[in-house]
């Protein structure tokens, strides 16, 4: 039979729908079938069962519960054609409309854990047995995500208004606050299993884990900084986190309780660096303590609330053998970037956003000898050097007045001054690349930094218009003999389609011929094929061209075998 369903909205007529059997979520959700526009209401409030012997309500975790005749319903009660539901301030009642085929639906005193409902009513019938998923990951349900978003919120209140975090986190250590927050969620769990309002779907030692991380730490973050094979963490919104693994983006099943909760977080990990963020400053670049990299932007840049994206950093330095194993470049590649360090060469890594830059000039300043004085110029600090003598510099962004802030460009300037063997700049993206070239070709050989680039020959013009982001009227010849002469060699990465990242060229700086620099290209990735799990095979080979620093390296007792740059017959 088909039931009918006389709904009373808040302020509202009556009105009344029609439904065939089938079993349809209750809630403000826009996923609800039975959608119910009051703010009283949770997103998804309760599940409603209907079948040939008879009608079930079950509250599904909502924030104030579900009333049957004025009583609060535990587990899965049957309806009565007389029985009053109440859903938040919204009442409605279920009564039989006329036969329909028979259903196997038959409510248990304890029904499962709400399943995914269809938009468009549907008979409900046992499940039938499906294949086990080809993805490794397995598809995140939006409303048991809803459900458990709503459950957590719940008990976030609950503890928020058992304990004044605020005051708290100011007025006691940091282990004292953790020991108090983590008993009185055990206790609010307690109290929620004990009377059986916790979906047996949920985990509860899970669950107070995600809340206790999100009310003191850094929420659902925490659980992927330890994981080891994430590279990447992208929040967008407190209902949505992907992650990078293998350099695949995969949509977990973590989520925050609120746009507030995200917030929370970003301020816990910019505040111990001095930098802020507000509407007057409503994005950031910072670090976490590991040094990987943050940046985050809110509402109203953001139209979907705060967003964080973190750029992870092995718990490990990468070393050369690292990269082999990768596949990124070859025992003789190595050997070719080692001895052009130690040569004191001005180096460019170039490549695209995501390529892995910054890792690769982590590595190549470990060729740089131990005795050598270092210098490190970034935005937010992310190099790791193991030489004793390095001194770290990280620029400023100005206070709340929009004073005070210290560019790249100013520790470029002020390095010059402190005497360093070698200055290292995480990346230049705009005025600095003329005070940086000018230090490669004022006697500081040896220079290392990154450039956005898609190819060797683009990093010249990008350098080129960097240079006239300096405000310096310079003629293009005068900026390309700069160029010329401060830079020897363009190391080259992509990350390819297989999510792989590659040194794809190696190119030499020759010098000018009339106003064009000239190069040539040293290595070359040339790839050969896929293999049967998608990933690209292929290797970086000599193109048969020397360098003209070649004998160079024979001067200063740097061994290099010259078949290194013979192509294979």
């Amino acid at each position: 039979m088909d039931y009918q369903i006389t709904i009373a909205l808040p302020g509202q007529a009556s009105q009344q729908i029609s439904l065939p059997c089938g079993a349809y979520l209750v809630g403000r959700g826009v996923d609800c079938p039975i959608r119910l526009k009051d703010s009283s209401v949770s997103e998804l409030h309760a599940k409603l069962i209907l079948a040939p012997a008879g009608a079930w309500i079950e509250d599904v975790g909502s924030s104030n519960g579900t009333l049957v005749n004025s009583s609060p319903i535990t587990g899965s009660v049957q309806l009565s054609p007389s029985a009053i539901v109440s859903v938040g301030n919204t009442i409605f009642r279920v009564s039989p409309k006329q036969p329909c085929e028979a259903s196997t639906v038959t409510p248990s005193p304890r029904p499962e854990p709400p399943t995914p409902v269809p938009a468009t009513p549907q008979k409900v019938t046992p499940p039938a047995p499906q294949p086990a998923p080809t993805p490794p990951t397995p598809e995140v349900n939006p409303r048991d995500l809803a459900i458990q978003r709503d459950i957590k919120s719940q008990i976030h209140n609950e503890l928020v208004r058992r304990l004044d975090l605020k005051r708290l986190s100011s007025g006691v250590t940091p282990e004292e606050l953790a020991r108090r927050v983590r008993e009185t969620l055990q206790a609010i769990l307690k109290e929620v299993t004990d009377r059986n309002a916790l979906p047996r779907n949920i985990d509860p030692e899970a669950l107070l884990t995600e809340i206790y991380d999100e009310s003191i730490r850094l929420g659902p973050v925490e659980r992927f900084l330890a994981d080891e094979t994430v590279t990447e963490v992208m929040i967008n919104g407190p209902s949505q986190v992907y992650v990078e693994r293998n350099g695949r983006l995969t949509l977990t099943d973590q989520t925050f309780m609120d746009d507030a909760s995200v917030l929370a977080v970003i301020e816990r990990i910019v505040a111990p660096l001095g930098r802020r963020i507000d509407e007057s400053q409503p994005y950031v670049d910072a670090r976490l303590a590991d040094g990987s990299r943050v940046n985050a932007i809110i509402p109203p840049l953001s139209l979907i609330g705060p967003c964080i994206t973190i750029r992870k950093f092995a718990k490990r330095i990468l070393t050369t053998e690292d990269f082999v194993r990768f596949g990124t470049w070859t025992p003789a590649i190595a050997a070719f970037l080692n001895a052009c360090v130690k040569l004191r060469k001005n180096i460019i890594v170039a490549g695209g956003t995501g390529s892995g830059k910054t890792t690769l000039l982590n590595v190549l300043s470990g060729f740089i000898p131990s005795t050598d004085r270092i210098l490190t110029i970034e935005d937010a600090a992310e190099l790791r050097l193991a030489q004793p003598h390095v001194v770290r510099l990280e620029a400023r962004p100005p206070n709340i007045e929009g004073k005070g802030a210290v560019t790249i460009r100013d520790l470029v300037r002020n390095a010059l001054r402190m005497r360093p063997d070698r200055i290292i700049v995480g990346e230049c993206r705009g005025s600095e690349t003329l005070d940086m070239l000018q230090a490669m070709n004022t006697g500081h050989d040896g220079s290392l930094t990154t450039v956005h680039a898609n190819t060797p020959r683009d990093v010249i013009s990008r350098l080129e218009t960097m240079v006239l982001m300096s405000g310096v009227d310079l003629p293009s010849r005068a900026i390309r003999e700069q160029i010329a002469s401060a830079v020897q060699i363009i190391v080259q990465e992509a990350r390819l389609s297989d999510g792989s990242r590659k040194i794809i060229a190696i190119s030499e700086i020759t010098g000018m011929e009339g106003p064009q620099i000239v190069m040539q290209d040293l290595f070359l990735f040339q790839q050969t094929g896929v293999d049967s799990n998608g990933k690209i095979v292929g290797t970086l080979k000599p193109t048969g061209a020397m360098p003209t620093f070649f004998e160079n390296f024979a001067q200063h007792g740097i061994a290099l075998d010259p078949l290194l740059f013979t192509p294979e017959g």
